[in-house]
């Protein structure tokens, strides 16, 4: 086994030469004894000893602190400090400059013995311990999610690169600062900021989930929709320690959910509400007129006229370009708080909200056939068509959304057996 390679750096020749001799006897393997502090330093980076004694006389050497801190972060080197009493002191009192140990002068040498050895013994388990905090730190850094842990008392240990990235936060800046001013979040649902989730973790010693609709407001003002969650961290009796909250951005899954919800309710040609939200608005209609008696409402059920035709001669690109150029024509003929929806094909149905009475519904049919008879100019061709209307009105408590249509859908077929370009409206009583 190599003997540890050991630097002295000791003023006192004699005192220098007995350390020498006594750590040899040991089984340590003395290279250089150095007088100067100073020197110490090239000496340290020309040979890499594996400690070094470090006489420390802070009364007369006033950087001798430094010398020796440097040795200690620069170099990775442990020290060990021979000191007086009196120096000793003082070194206990300055916590900025840490040793591996104290050695008070004068000394034994089952005193210097066992003093180099926990020297070594201590540099050992920090190194042991710096290498598994690096290690978890590289672990950490890697995950696709933003990590930030708290101390007890909720104020930030440790953020990782992600949750530099999100938040703004350098680390450096963030430690010691209370969780919710490096993590402001914002409940969207209650309008309101959230607290320290650290502290509700750790009283509750369970985990907190975020809220659904949780952003975070970044320290440059960004708002990032985050989820995930906050829990508690317990040593190995169950203590709890600190906190940990785990999060990331959840845009991406977010505009998903809207895109999912969209194509659920809305067409995806013409990008008109589909017969599921049109039923739904339906129903929502037929419900205000049960609570109101002056509310009327009315259902246009459209189909156009010709559109196979069209499709044969033009092809299904210039059908579909159609479709969407009727959408938008149906949409002028009606106001912002009405309802134009497409059943699919060339069919369309539009809900009339807050009319008088049966005119007002004519009037829209009117308009719709007026807009629809307009020369449509696509990719260079003029189109021409028309469409056939059918027309009811809510008839009371007994009304269903799939009956209201049912009875529009009738009177468009009655009208158009009559002809193209005509509306026709559905009669309960003689069911006409």
């Amino acid at each position: 086994m190599v003997s540890p390679k050991i630097l002295v750096v000791e003023d006192e020749i004699v005192r220098a030469l007995n350390i020498k001799n006594t750590l040899q006897s040991l089984g340590y393997n003395v290279l250089e004894i150095t007088k100067s502090p100073e020197e110490a330093i090239k000496k340290v980076a020309d040979i890499h000893p594996n400690l070094v004694l470090f006489d420390i006389s802070i009364s007369q050497r006033n950087n001798d602190l430094q010398l020796a801190n440097t040795i200690q972060t620069d170099f990775h080197i442990p020290v060990l400090y021979l000191t007086e009493y009196s120096d000793y002191l003082e070194l206990h009192k300055n916590q900025k400059y840490q040793s591996y140990n104290y050695l008070l002068k004068p000394f034994a040498e089952k005193d210097l013995h066992l003093a180099v050895e926990m020297a070594f013994s201590q540099y050992k388990f920090n190194k042991k311990l710096h290498t598994e905090k690096e290690k978890m730190a590289a672990i950490i850094n890697s995950m696709g999610c933003a990590v930030v842990v708290t101390f007890t008392d909720g104020r930030v240990q440790m953020i990782n690169q992600m949750a530099e990235k999100l938040t703004g936060w350098i680390q450096h800046e963030a430690l010691g600062k209370h969780l919710a001013e490096v993590v402001n979040l914002v409940d969207q649902d209650m309008d309101e900021v959230i607290g320290n989730l650290a502290t509700q973790a750790m009283q509750t010693g369970e985990i907190v989930n975020l809220p659904e609709n949780c952003t975070l407001i970044s320290r440059d003002g960004r708002e990032i929709p985050i989820g995930d969650n906050i829990a508690p961290i317990c040593d190995s009796v169950g203590n709890v320690t600190g906190a940990v909250l785990v999060f990331q951005d959840v845009t991406q899954r977010k505009q998903g959910e809207v895109q999912l919800l969209h194509n659920a309710f809305y067409d995806g040609l013409t990008g008109l509400p589909n017969k599921v939200l049109l039923l739904d608005r339906l129903k929502q209609a037929i419900e205000r007129s049960k609570r109101r008696s002056d509310y009327r409402f009315a259902v246009l059920f459209l189909d156009l006229d010709g559109f196979k035709g069209i499709n044969d001669r033009f092809g299904h690109g210039m059908g579909d370009d159609f479709l969407v150029a009727i959408a938008h024509r149906l949409e002028s003929c009606v106001r912002s708080g009405d309802t134009v929806g497409r059943f699919g094909g060339d069919e369309f149905a539009v809900l009339l909200e807050e009319i008088r009475d049966v005119n007002d519904a004519i009037n829209v049919a009117k308009r719709i056939q007026d807009t629809l008879g307009l020369p449509l100019n696509l990719n260079g061709q003029q189109i021409f068509t028309t469409a056939s209307i059918g027309i009811t009105l809510n008839n009371g408590s007994d009304d269903e959304p799939e009956s209201l249509l049912r009875d529009a859908d009738h009177a468009m077929y009655l009208a158009k057996q009559k002809g193209k370009a005509r509306y026709g409206v559905f009669n309960k009583a003689t069911n006409y």
